[in-house]
């Protein structure tokens, strides 16, 4: 096996990889290795001149070993000793011996060896290259009234493009005008074309279906999904997979035991009497059959086929290192806004408290819109929306601040307006009387039981307090979140939990209709991290799935995070391990089922190669097979693993 079918499938990726010439090249001298092979042997069998067999011989030598010469010299410069090395010098000592055949056999199918294993990882590295070939070269833009067909990397962002039924979506952007549906599947997965109407966002890489489209650009080329999905996917490539980072430390002590332990059995017969011409053939024998190329290569094919099935299926892997991990997970913690739930939520209710010094729901709708304006929180963007709806006008308000997981203050017309929870008005009292308090109290808990989230909107005059009134909020539970919580189970996994920041009655709402087994709500950042490692303390791994923003420190303690990605989405893409693309859950149990797909055939790989390896080294030492067989042990135990590995490529789910 040569150098490059090891270090290429696992570090240097495309760049390093053989192209087509290359692959035909080495096709053709496969081709002139056996018919220099067969040739030499029929030439000796009738009779042949003895320089016709010789001439087919050493042209089967040289075609046959030219690669794996060409690469052990290069591994000797750095210094470090190839396999290729013991392919070369058992086929020389076989030579040596007077066997030219078994040797020209063994070059013969060590070179055909290697051509089949560059096309089985070729394999896998084409699925990623046609990515890339999803991303249209050019777009047709609106300029001045008229269609321009403009290179894709010239477009700015704010531009105007036009897409047609049935042409690929070139960048990604906002549609402006039509209506359709775009196939999506090629980026997230989704098996169903997904309508989209002016305000919706599409990608690049995906197809139209149905209607025209005038789409405004909101991101340039290199910005785009499918450019961050393709960048990611190489990265991946190029990060070893906790096996393969063992192998790789194994293969140099081992390749010099092979030398060592060949050594031994050609100087211990001889010691003890033996003729050499035998003692040396078995040794050749056992040094073909004790190379770890099987071993080797059993990882690297395995790891990238399921990286690459998980891109097709909208899942990302960061590296191969996770996909392993992913195997091990036995208990998953999720976040509930935006993961659990559709994240899209929306203000139910705003109440002015009986007594209170403010006229009207509306008023009292403005001045908290007024306050949650300078938040990004999603309650405070559901007020906001709410206030725009409404057509309210809201007051400029000054000196934000938040209490992270309790609420928000701001000035509005020279007076404090406090938004948040039970907790945060426990902050800011001092043991102070806050007048409607008791009554904004017993709303919020008969509101919550509703499985309504829910905050008190208070004033602060001449540092007295005074509840205003309360506002409700509720989120939409994913359709697919059940029927993946039922899924995880079925794969083994032992315990699932949930962590919000959330009231607890709405979190115990939603977790009894989803069957979640712990719910630990109204949790700060740092609380989800302590309950992440109070997990870790019990499962083998555990998993954090959260929409990649407030959950960013829970996401780095877990041993395996999980973002939502929503088809690239920055902060999913750069806080995750794994990144379900089209924020489909329903993606989370097939990235569990993939790992441990994975595993099982990185498990029937390691089994297979050293099995070949101790069955030929035990039949040569008590039967004494012949060379060819050894070889043919040899070189089909690596062409196989290969082949396994690269089954993973289509993987549906278990």
């Amino acid at each position: 096996m040569d150098r490059s079918a090891s270090h290429d499938a696992s570090v240097d990726g495309d760049e390093a990889a053989p192209d087509r010439s290359t692959l035909r090249r080495e096709g053709a001298f496969v081709v002139l290795t056996f018919v220099g092979m067969i040739g030499g042997l029929l030439a000796s069998w009738f009779g042949g001149p003895s320089w016709l067999v010789w001439t087919c011989y050493i042209g089967a030598y040289v075609f046959g070993g030219w690669y794996g010469l060409k690469e052990s010299i290069e591994a000797l410069q750095e210094p470090a000793v190839e396999i290729d090395l013991l392919m070369i010098i058992a086929a020389l000592g076989a030579l040596t011996i007077g066997a030219p055949f078994e040797g020209a056999m063994l070059l013969f199918l060590f070179s055909l060896s290697n051509v089949l294993q560059h096309y089985a990882i070729g394999r896998s590295r084409d699925a990623i290259r046609s990515l890339m070939q999803m991303r249209p070269e050019s777009a047709q833009l609106l300029r001045d009234g008229e269609e321009v067909t403009v290179p894709i990397d010239d477009v700015e962002i704010g531009e105007v493009f036009v897409v047609r039924p049935g042409d690929r979506i070139p960048l990604d952007g906002v549609v402006d005008s039509g209506e359709t549906t775009v196939d999506q599947s090629s980026l997230t997965g989704e098996s169903v074309p997904v309508p989209k109407a002016p305000g919706d966002e599409v990608f690049g890489g995906t197809i139209n279906e149905t209607g025209s489209l005038e789409v405004r650009v909101t991101r340039e080329a290199e910005e785009s999904a499918i450019s961050k999905l393709i960048h990611m996917v190489e990265e991946a490539r190029s990060e070893k997979a906790p096996t393969q980072r063992l192998i790789d430390r194994l293969e140099q002590p081992y390749v010099l035991s092979v030398f060592a332990f060949t050594a031994v059995a050609i100087a211990l017969p001889l010691a003890l009497g033996h003729e050499f011409d035998s003692t040396f053939y078995r040794a050749m024998t056992l040094m073909v059959a004790a190379s770890p190329c099987a071993v080797i290569l059993s990882t690297p094919a395995a790891v990238l086929s399921a990286i690459t099935a998980g891109a097709r299926q909208g899942v990302l892997f960061k590296g191969g290192e996770h996909v392993e991990r992913t195997a091990t997970v036995d208990a998953v913690a999720f976040d509930k806004t935006g993961t659990l739930t559709e994240g899209n939520t929306r203000l139910t209710d705003v109440t002015t408290r009986d007594g209170a010094s403010l006229e009207g729901d509306d008023r009292l709708l403005a001045l908290a819109a007024a306050v949650q304006s300078r938040s990004e929180h999603h309650l405070a963007e559901a007020t906001v929306e709410a206030a725009e709806e409404r057509g309210l006008e809201t007051a400029t308000a000054s000196g934000f601040e938040a209490v992270v997981g309790k609420g928000v203050h701001a000035t509005v017309d020279e007076r404090t307006i406090h938004i948040g929870n039970a907790r945060y008005f426990e902050t800011v009292t001092d043991g102070e009387t806050i007048a409607g308090l008791e009554d904004g109290l017993a709303a919020v808990r008969s509101l919550e039981n509703d499985g309504k989230t829910s905050v008190l909107v208070a004033r602060e005059d001449g540092g007295d307090l005074e509840v205003l009134g309360w506002l409700a909020f509720t989120d939409t539970v994913r359709e697919t979140a059940a029927e993946t919580i039922e899924r995880l189970r079925e794969l083994g996994v032992e315990q699932i939990v949930m962590l919000t920041g959330d009231n607890e009655r709405v979190a115990r709402s939603i977790a009894a209709e989803l069957g979640i087994d712990e719910v630990y709500a109204e949790l700060l950042p740092e609380q989800k991290v302590d309950r992440i490692e109070r997990l870790q303390k019990r499962h083998e791994a555990v998993a954090m799935v959260g929409d990649g923003v407030n959950d960013a420190p829970a996401l780095a303690t877990a041993d395996v995070s999980v973002g939502m990605g929503g088809a690239g989405t920055d902060v999913a893409l750069e806080t995750s391990e794994v990144v379900l693309m089209s924020d489909d859950l329903e993606k989370l149990p097939y990235a569990l089922a993939l790992g441990r797909e994975t595993r099982k055939t990185l498990f029937v790989n390691l089994a297979i190669a050293f099995g070949a390896i101790v069955i030929m080294i035990v039949a040569i030492l008590t039967a004494g097979i012949p060379l060819p067989l050894a070889v043919i042990g040899h070189e089909g135990s690596t062409v196989l693993v290969c082949l396994i590995g690269l089954r993973l490529i289509g993987f549906q789910g278990a």
